[in-house]
């Protein structure tokens, strides 16, 4: 938008605002109103100064309320003089101008350093009248901070066990141990049933060794959901997959842990739990208590489908010994014989599923264990239809909430979209300008000055601008429906480039132009080989 555009679009909506002021306000006047006021300062003036000649309140007010100062023989009104401090009263017609010039002096400042700029020369330019340019500076919604993202708009519901199985890594490097650095995170969307295996590396090939374990007992999923890390894009990974032709890989946006949501929050009550564990067994060597961390997260209760995973997969509680059935703790150690444990097992409280059978019944042996198997069965299945019905009511309730932070966007609609770090230089915009093309079942397909971009977007995504800075008609001529990434688009539209950042993993100290930082002629930065030793820089 060059700045003609913008003194139209700023000078609209100030009429729109005076229509709705009253006739007598004194922040926006008009150039004959400015003049009027200036004929009846001098005239309450004579007025005052004159014996004999009528005085009313309205003069009084007049004269404690403006002043004329005479600059090259032209006229200001100004507020009478305090502490050699002289402040104008401007007209409607320079406001944009004296906005214009005073906001890009102080470097695009935000309404409260505008404010403090105008108010020690000028005393009827209103923060409504701020915030009304604000609106219309492209430069300042490109670099304005976004709100926190709030919930989801569209949460994953599945119906059966390994419809989709969701896997991330946890970082340990901090705390390795015995060569062990990462945590593998495997989780059944449905049952919420988590699988942790310790890694030594991010290396593909071990990632697939523990799949292929996970998949040869508990079957493989018809989609596999991971973040876009490398190591989950491999060709061995495809490879592994190759043994399962059903099996969809499907990844999460760039830089967008939301898509996660479920397996990123299951990290994080990891990470909790296992810290828990190290200081109450005093012991650094968490890969020894992941096995303990991976029971007592399945048979933790999950909110979201109303039971524990432990439930939800096997259909019955998760038993830990003999504590399960309820016997006082000091009487455990008193028990010794087979006898004593099978009598207190077979008592009724404690034998709901009837799963002690009577050895000597040989004629209802085989009916007995057909009648087990379709019980417990039975009691899966119940399991896992309850759970599906409490993340139907979980999806619903994190929807309306949504929904009521934040209201559906209409087509043509101009947006801000968040450009993550390592998608722009130093000193680029943190925001992309886009315009809304369309609407399909709550996402978004916007353009941009540079074309249509690749990924839809979802509400929580998207902060409107208050005003059409762009228009949808004149952008969908010009890209010719070409698509782009959002990167591409970060890049076109800076005068800096793209990457953010760039950085090094060199292990050898940058000796040599292997290190990709020497290479190009740049310093390594903190953000380089993991805070190692290094010659450059």
């Amino acid at each position: 938008m060059d700045d003609l555009e913008m003194k139209n679009k700023f000078n609209n909506i100030i009429s729109d605002l005076v229509k709705k002021k009253r006739s007598d306000n004194n922040s926006f006047l008009t150039v004959d109103e400015y003049n009027i006021r200036i004929e009846q300062l001098k005239h309450s003036k004579f007025v005052l100064i004159t014996p004999g000649e009528k005085k009313s309140m309205k003069d009084y007010r007049m004269v404690r309320k403006y002043d004329i100062l005479t600059i090259n023989n032209k006229e200001r009104l100004i507020k009478p003089v305090h502490d050699d401090t002289i402040l104008y009263y401007v007209t409607i017609d320079e406001l944009f101008n004296i906005l214009h010039s005073t906001h890009s002096t102080i470097g695009h400042g935000g309404r409260c350093r505008m404010d403090s700029e105008l108010k020690s020369k000028y005393c009827n330019i209103t923060n409504e009248t701020i915030m009304a340019y604000l609106n219309l500076c492209t430069h300042c919604q490109k670099k304005s901070s976004n709100p926190k993202r709030g919930l989801v708009s569209k949460p994953i519901l599945h119906s059966s066990f390994n419809s989709r199985a969701q896997i991330d890594l946890i970082d340990m490097q901090s705390q390795h141990i015995n060569g062990f650095r990462f945590i593998l995170n495997y989780q059944d969307h449905l049952t919420k049933f988590v699988l942790l295996r310790a890694l030594s590396s991010k290396r593909a090939e071990e990632i697939a060794h523990n799949l292929l374990d996970i998949y040869t007992t508990f079957g493989a999923p018809a989609i596999l959901h991971s973040d876009n890390g490398r190591e989950f894009v491999n060709s061995i990974i495809i490879e592994l997959h190759s043994m399962w032709p059903d099996v969809k890989i499907v990844h999460g946006k760039p830089r967008h842990s939301q898509s996660q949501g479920s397996v990123e929050r299951a990290n994080r009550d990891v990470e909790d739990m296992l810290a828990t564990w190290m200081a109450q067994n005093k012991s650094k060597d968490w890969p020894s208590g992941l096995k303990f961390i991976q029971f007592q997260k399945n048979r933790a209760l999950h909110s979201g489908i109303g039971r524990s995973p432990y439930e939800a997969m096997f259909g019955c509680k998760a038993r830990v010994g003999l504590a399960s059935v309820g016997i006082p703790v000091n009487e455990l150690c008193n028990l010794s014989m087979e006898e004593d444990i099978e009598k207190i097992m077979l008592q009724p409280e404690n034998n709901e599923d009837n799963e002690i059978i009577d050895e000597n019944s040989e004629n209802n042996e085989i009916g007995d264990e057909k009648c087990l198997v379709n019980k417990r069965q039975e009691n899966i299945t119940n399991e896992r239809n309850n759970s599906i019905q409490c993340l139907k009511k979980q999806a619903e309730r994190m929807t309306t909430q949504s929904n009521k932070k934040y209201q559906e966007l209409e087509v043509g609609t101009t947006v801000r979209i968040s450009i993550p770090d390592v998608d722009r230089a130093r000193g680029s915009p943190r925001n992309l300008l886009a315009v809304i093309a369309n609407v399909d079942n709550g996402f978004y397909k916007l353009c941009t000055e540079n074309g249509f971009l690749k990924h839809k977007y979802t509400r929580s995504q998207l902060v409107p601008c208050k005003e059409m800075l762009l228009d949808l008609k004149t952008l969908v001529e010009s890209s010719k429906e070409k698509e782009i990434t959002l990167r591409e688009a970060a890049g076109c539209s800076s005068l800096m480039g793209t990457q953010g950042y760039q950085r090094c993993h060199c292990k050898m100290k940058c000796k040599t132009n292997k290190c990709t930082c020497r290479l190009v002629g740049k310093l390594c930065n903190s953000k380089c080989h993991s805070s190692l030793s290094c010659e450059n820089k």
